[in-house]
């Protein structure tokens, strides 16, 4: 399928993209993280965070720039960093917020949704998972000898952000029924939330001793 475009071994490539998408990772909870908290407008806006960082990643791959940065270990070193940095940075705001916040009902919903939206677009654009992702598994499906290799690359990419919209719909849909449930339970809601801070800190150290 596709072929006659550049592409190589299209259902092998969308079978691969799925279980890639369906591994968790930190723009995963980060969506579910907020359409549980914010409902399912500002889980979209995240969401929107996550498919423009992936689209800029998958430009930068077309590009040739995330070779760049792949083979260059200290502008890995630097994308890795500061990668790690604000998703730690990001588990501690939220273990602080649970464990200062007593009987006291946060006000989820006033976080603007500007703020949600750069949040994911910061996590998607410092994770270097993706960035080795298009690199090494990407870029295997185009045929570099095709008439024009760019319509090969923009159906594989559009094919990718079709699978996480599906797959983070689901979790933003789900997400806020589970809100209905997790507000009139408030020690839930915070455990709930401690143990997505503490994923978020776990997601910060093992990428700070993640090899290039």
């Amino acid at each position: 399928m596709f072929a006659e475009f550049g592409v190589l071994s299209y259902w092998t490539y969308l079978i691969g993209a799925i279980f890639i998408i369906l591994v968790p990772g930190p723009n995963t909870f980060f969506v579910l993280k907020t359409g549980v908290a914010h409902g399912i407008r500002k889980g979209y806006l995240a969401a929107l965070g996550v498919f423009i960082g992936d689209a800029v990643l998958m430009f930068l791959a077309y590009a040739g720039v995330a070779t760049l940065i792949k083979t260059t270990p200290v502008l890995f070193n630097i994308v890795r960093y500061l990668g790690a940095m604000y998703l730690l940075w990001l588990g501690g705001k939220m273990l602080y917020a649970t464990l200062t916040q007593r009987d006291k009902h946060i006000a989820d919903n006033a976080e603007p949704g500007s703020a949600i939206l750069k949040r994911a677009l910061v996590l998607s654009l410092t994770n270097p998972k993706a960035i080795l992702f298009y690199v090494s598994f990407f870029v295997q499906f185009i045929d570099v000898d095709a008439a024009s290799p760019g319509i090969a690359f923009f159906i594989l990419a559009l094919t990718l952000e079709l699978v996480s919209f599906l797959y983070l719909s689901f979790l933003i849909v789900s997400g806020s029924f589970v809100t209905r449930y997790v507000k009139t339970k408030k020690k839930l809601a915070k455990i709930g939330n401690s143990l997505i801070g503490l994923v978020f800190v776990g997601f910060a150290a093992r990428l700070a001793t993640l090899q290039s």
